[in-house]
């Protein structure tokens, strides 16, 4: 088994607001980078070999952590929000009313208009999952964790998630050979530095 660690970046000013980021290259806010100034990785993270979202939001964050020649690797970046990009859920769901409730109701098969979905997110980081032969760490985004976390526990994104995810912490996996993942410690907080 090898050791998958996942962090999503630090707060930008759209994840403030509750603002869909999708593609869009947000950078850390002030404050995304001032917490994360006084934290570092935790124990079991330590050593590891650390790979980046190609957004500069990850890009800095991984910096931040302490690997700025974090290497880019395409295929962990966010899910496509499409036209979608910009807005809350709540504007969408206002603004869709029952065609965004069916929507959501897909679960893995839920799409935005010109975008991806979460099932087109979790095959595009199969290909990745396999080739992890070493211990990572992966500076990513929600939508990847949540696709990595639905595959780990066989859920379908339809009703509540198997877990309660903290998204300023790091979340661990173990994938075997064939990349398939298995959780092992999930909300594992960063360390004061």
């Amino acid at each position: 088994m090898t050791l998958l660690a996942l962090l999503r970046h630090a707060e930008t000013a759209w994840s403030a607001q509750r603002r869909i980021q999708g593609r869009a290259d947000v950078p850390l806010s002030d404050a995304g980078r001032e917490r994360l100034r006084s934290m570092k990785l935790p124990e079991a993270c330590r050593g590891m070999r650390i790979v980046a979202s190609p957004l500069a939001r990850c890009v800095e964050t991984a910096a931040l952590l302490g690997a700025p020649d974090a290497p880019r690797e395409p295929r962990i970046i966010e899910m496509d929000w499409g036209d979608w990009q910009g807005d809350t859920l709540e504007q969408l769901r206002r603004r869709l009313g029952q065609a965004m409730r069916e929507n959501e109701a897909q679960g893995l098969d839920f799409t935005p208009a010109g975008g991806e979905s979460p099932r087109m997110v979790l095959h595009r980081i199969t290909s990745w999952l396999q080739e992890v032969s070493v211990p990572t760490l992966a500076v990513t985004h929600r939508g990847v964790i949540r696709a990595l976390l639905a595959a780990a526990c066989g859920w379908d994104m339809r009703g509540a998630p198997p877990a309660k995810l903290d998204w300023s912490a790091v979340h661990l996996f173990e994938l075997d050979a064939q990349g398939r993942p298995r959780v092992r410690q999930l909300n594992v907080k960063l360390a004061s530095g």
